[in-house]
């Protein structure tokens, strides 16, 4: 297989070296076969997306084209005073540019018409400001604030949202992203949300069964993975007192791999590109369960499977990965302060110089809901007794609850992995 190294030339001749300062002109076409495309002034445009808007400059080197953004307080400048779309063009990368929708659960009242028109105006002036910046590739109104499905007001004022974004600006579509396909909420929307372009769906777990649970509802028009990554936290097995198991490293770059190709195979190819998540670093359960980064900034293995995805090419310094982490005490109970040994399964390629960092976690007292921003939970000093690369020995913490051990491996060419289990002490 061919090699790609970050920061060599790609040869990829679908991005270019930066975007035009023209605005561009976006469409959805149907053929007479029934196939959908997106073209960008013209031209066949397949999304090969990230949710996240950090190391763009590594997304780029990694084959992707397209970000995403939740909010217009992403769209600000960065450290330099570069602002986001302006970084992006300067990349050749365009932008899914998140209009934040507001949530029932976060205490806005659908019912409430002053609310409303004040969302209304906060939307339209952000579409006025940047609707002809070049990066713009189209319009993510809202993000899971449909909860369950079941309120057809907000559905109704999705579609009053989606008709003034496409009157003040006909040239981008627009997208509407909903989380998952459960309670049958797409075809509950359907009656009352017609003006959006295109759907965007978030799925972790089951994202290979996209295509078919939309058929089941109902859905015939094109649509985004605007969201995928590791089996959720919401998803998968816990502990017996209720702390989720994280994947590893290596489960999860399998996770991308396989759910991006299937989902981009889907028979019915209504699937116009997936955005991997997250194309960043963020606490949320622990700091590694989504992040595509470590907190230091290497990339993971997760990154490389979507090189591989989008270009069928081999990092030439492929990050290490993590299979397992082993110890007597994993997913246990035990006593407080007592001492015990864990061992790392770590490959990477034949010559690197690994550096391993042992870590004990308080687990987080700080779960939210949705993705909504979590407090890091604090490193527990005194616990690393003796550490030999892969293997340590530690003494477990001195105050009752529940912990994770941590393991970051990095590799001194920009790459990494982590791994974490979670155990109790009483």
């Amino acid at each position: 297989m061919n090699r790609l190294g970050l920061g060599c030339a790609l040869g990829l001749a679908s991005l270019p070296l930066s975007l035009s300062a023209d605005p561009a002109r976006v469409t959805l076409e149907q053929a007479s076969d029934g196939t959908w495309q997106l073209r960008r002034n013209g031209e066949p445009y397949v999304i090969r997306g990230a949710g996240g808007y950090e190391q763009l400059e590594v997304l780029r080197e990694s084959g992707g084209n397209t970000i995403r953004t939740w909010g217009v307080e992403q769209l600000g400048p960065d450290a330099s005073g570069e602002p986001l779309l302006d970084r992006a063009a300067r990349l050749g990368l365009c932008v899914l540019v998140g209009l934040w929708v507001d949530h029932p659960r976060h205490g806005f009242d659908y019912g409430d018409e002053a609310a409303l028109q004040r969302q209304r105006e906060r939307i339209l002036t952000t579409v006025r400001r940047y609707k002809d910046h070049a990066a713009v590739l189209m319009w993510g109104l809202g993000n899971e604030m449909e909860e369950d499905g079941s309120d057809p007001r907000i559905w109704r004022e999705l579609e009053v949202l989606a008709r003034l974004v496409k009157a003040a600006d006909p040239d981008h579509p627009v997208c509407t992203i909903l989380a998952g396909t459960y309670n049958d909420k797409v075809r509950a929307m359907m009656p009352h949300y017609s003006a959006m372009d295109l759907l965007g769906i978030n799925i972790y777990g089951g994202a290979e069964g996209v295509d078919d649970a939309l058929a089941a509802q109902g859905w015939e028009r094109p649509y985004l993975i605007t969201e995928f990554g590791p089996v959720g936290h919401w998803e998968i097995e816990t502990t017996s007192w209720g702390a989720p198991i994280e994947p590893t490293s290596a489960e999860k770059a399998a996770t991308y791999a396989n759910a991006h190709r299937a989902m981009i195979a889907a028979k019915r190819q209504l699937c116009l590109g997936t955005f991997c998540f997250l194309w960043g670093q963020k606490q949320e359960t622990t700091a590694t369960w989504f992040s595509m980064f470590l907190p230091s900034g290497e990339k993971t293995p997760s990154i490389d499977a979507m090189v591989r995805s989008w270009t069928g090419v081999e990092p030439i310094h492929p990050s290490p990965v993590i299979h397992g982490l082993q110890a007597d005490f994993r997913e246990k109970t035990i006593a407080v302060g007592s001492q015990h040994t864990v061992t790392a399964d770590v490959t990477a390629p034949a010559g690197a110089e690994l550096q391993f960092d042992w870590q004990v976690v308080a687990e987080t007292h700080d779960r939210k809901f949705g993705g909504d921003p979590e407090e890091r939970p604090p490193v527990i000093a005194g616990c690393v007794v003796k550490q030999n690369g892969a293997t340590v020995d530690l003494r477990l913490p001195a105050e009752p609850g529940a912990y994770r051990v941590f393991l970051y491996v990095r590799d001194g060419h920009g790459g990494g992995a982590a791994g974490n289990f979670p155990f109790k002490v009483e």
